[in-house]
């Protein structure tokens, strides 16, 4: 479909990586990290479970279980402190994940829209060596996302020093090691959050009771259509409006995440999406 082609991030099939921008620099502090020979077996991680704390060598790592461990540290309220902690519900996992930052509780909402079935706040501690001696890191989120382990940080980049660097260097060799991937997101790409947040509004599950499923995906069936549009093809344009935005959430629909939500948005109906509903 034209559209899809045109779409600068087509919401049914775009991922992480088409959402946020990254940090990458870090790869420039490797040189500073001991690694060499045996270097799984002296760096480890500390992970909470059952109540109490568990180290492990890096080359051990795939015996943890590590998706029944507990935040390696509590999250904390206090009225002078700068940040923002709290809680962000997630249909996805159905539970909620705690964070520590807006832009924490940000990604928290993209992988809830990439449909994460898994996340973990404040995973685990990583002690590493580099040049000067020992370090420690506690990333902040690992995700399972499609199957796949995912460790993920969260910096603004204006905010990133260089012993930040060092972290984020020692948790990238430390993820893939392990085989899962790593993610340092810095912000976002234009007008994507603005359209997740809205989309996040209805993310939770709703019966159709106007069957607007069917008239909506046999409209768009063959074509993208604005959503202004769409909307006035419908039985109840009122509510089409609503379930669309519900339908553009669990990717059913289609909607180029890279320009505002307006009745001009063109809509396509994504691939799959009538076995979906």
């Amino acid at each position: 479909m034209k559209a899809v082609t045109e779409a600068a991030i087509p919401s049914d099939v775009c991922q992480l990586e088409g959402l946020v921008t990254q940090y990458d620099e870090d790869v420039e502090s490797q040189s500073l990290l001991r690694l060499g020979n045996e270097w799984q077996r002296r760096w480890s991680t500390t992970w909470k479970a059952g109540g109490g704390e568990v180290t492990w060598p890096v080359r051990d790592m795939a015996y943890v279980p590590v998706l029944s461990s507990q935040p390696t540290r509590g999250f904390t309220w206090r009225r002078t402190q700068r940040h923002h902690p709290g809680l962000q519900y997630m249909v996805s996992t159905g539970r909620a994940h705690g964070f520590e930052s807006i832009e924490e509780s940000r990604l928290l909402v993209a992988l809830d829209f990439l449909g994460a079935s898994e996340v973990l706040s404040q995973p685990l501690r990583l002690d590493f060596e580099h040049a000067d001696g020992k370090g420690w890191h506690v990333p902040d989120f690992l995700a399972v996302v499609e199957g796949g382990m995912w460790l993920l940080d969260v910096r603004p980049a204006n905010l990133i020093k260089a012993s930040d660097a060092l972290k984020f260097a020692a948790a990238r060799e430390m993820a893939a090691a392990c085989g899962w991937r790593y993610s340092v997101v810095t912000g976002w790409r234009p007008h994507v959050f603005g359209v997740l947040d809205h989309l996040s509004s209805r993310r939770r599950p709703a019966r159709d009771l106007l069957g607007m499923s069917d008239q909506v995906l046999s409209t768009v069936e063959e074509r993208a259509i604005p959503f202004g549009r769409l909307a006035e093809a419908t039985s109840v344009p009122v509510v089409a409006r609503a379930h669309f935005v519900r339908l553009l959430w669990h990717r059913d629909l289609g909607v180029d995440l890279g320009r505002p939500l307006l009745d001009s948005s063109l809509i396509w109906a994504a691939s799959g999406a009538r076995g979906r509903v």
